[in-house]
């Protein structure tokens, strides 16, 4: 086991390599573990045109290597390894990985969420080439074109709506009769006339090589197929938080995110949680970015109490 750290961030997406720059600036012994490429889910779109201070867009790489140079430059330490298990040995946090345990007064956890998928051949392939899971990333380039949205509730009413800013026409595909989402959203949508709903449906398959070229979607109910001419899919059936690991040690709300308060502290001491994987970030780079440099800055408060009695961790029911 190396020398303990003064905080380990699991996760490099834009929370963690935010948290992990503000920690290494605040001359903490910093550490990020990432199983695989700093960016975390941002690297599945195209191009991301509304990140502050880059007017023409930027790579979603590029941004995210800048991100990562920059907390290097504050001595933030990375190393490619997978989380396997979270636990206490008093008064220390300790990290289990695939390559060993670490040691940290405080943890934060930037773990993410995943897009949850169709699951059809192609979707991944077709990913930033036509397919996108977020409308506020990707809907300026489908300008004038015919899209389709899958999904039935909030999020997918809502992103339906947002996209009618830029689409000719908008088919919004639902497996249900009816919707899930709140009723003002429904009626919005219902009384858009860019937007044709197509009740009972699923898509049954994604067609295209090197770019989207159209959908075949079925009929649940008479089982008709029928093919659909569109040059993007939006896929909004919900998120899935990269949180099963502490299910049992931290409290969760009812879709698996992590509870925290404002200052991103958990419902234990010393663990923090920044990003998509919490309940307090709109899933945008910038809100993610944003929710690490508060959880670094809680830390670095936390700190300064560490081993004493008066941190107040967060207490909710649930």
């Amino acid at each position: 086991m190396s020398e303990p750290y003064d905080v380990v961030i699991i996760g490099a997406g834009p929370a963690g390599l935010a948290a992990a720059l503000y920690a290494g600036r605040g001359r903490l012994k910093t550490l990020v573990l990432e199983k695989g490429i700093a960016g975390g889910q941002v690297l599945l779109t195209d191009w991301i045109e509304n990140y502050p201070g880059f007017p023409d867009g930027a790579a979603p790489f590029d941004l995210m290597d800048r991100f990562r140079k920059q907390a290097e430059k504050f001595g933030a330490k990375f190393e490619t390894d997978e989380m396997k298990s979270l636990r206490e040995e008093k008064p220390w946090w300790v990290i289990d990985t695939e390559g060993g345990s670490y040691k940290a007064k405080a943890v934060i956890l930037a773990t993410g969420a995943a897009y949850r998928r169709l699951g059809l051949p192609g979707e991944g392939r077709l990913t930033g080439k036509g397919v996108s899971f977020c409308a506020t990333c990707d809907g300026a380039f489908f300008k004038d074109r015919e899209i389709a949205v899958v999904g039935g509730g909030d999020n997918a009413l809502t992103e339906a709506q947002f996209l009618t800013k830029f689409a000719s026409k908008l088919h919004l595909i639902h497996r249900r009769d009816e919707f899930r989402a709140i009723k003002i959203l429904q009626e919005r949508v219902l009384n858009n006339p860019k937007i044709e709903v197509l009740w009972d449906t699923v898509v049954e398959e994604i067609r295209g090589e090197d770019r989207l070229e159209g959908l075949t979607v079925r009929n649940v109910k008479t089982g008709a197929l029928s093919p659909l001419k569109v040059d993007g899919l939006f896929v909004s059936i919900g998120m899935i938080p990269a949180s099963g690991f502490v299910r049992d040690l931290v409290a969760l709300n009812d879709w698996g995110e992590v509870k925290v308060d404002q200052k991103m502290a958990t419902s234990r001491p010393g663990i923090f949680a920044c990003g998509d994987v919490c309940d307090a970030c709109p899933k945008q780079v910038i809100t993610a970015a944003g929710t690490g440099v508060a959880a670094a800055l809680a830390v670095n408060d936390y700190l300064e109490g560490w081993g004493e009695a008066k941190v107040t961790p967060l207490t909710r029911e649930g």
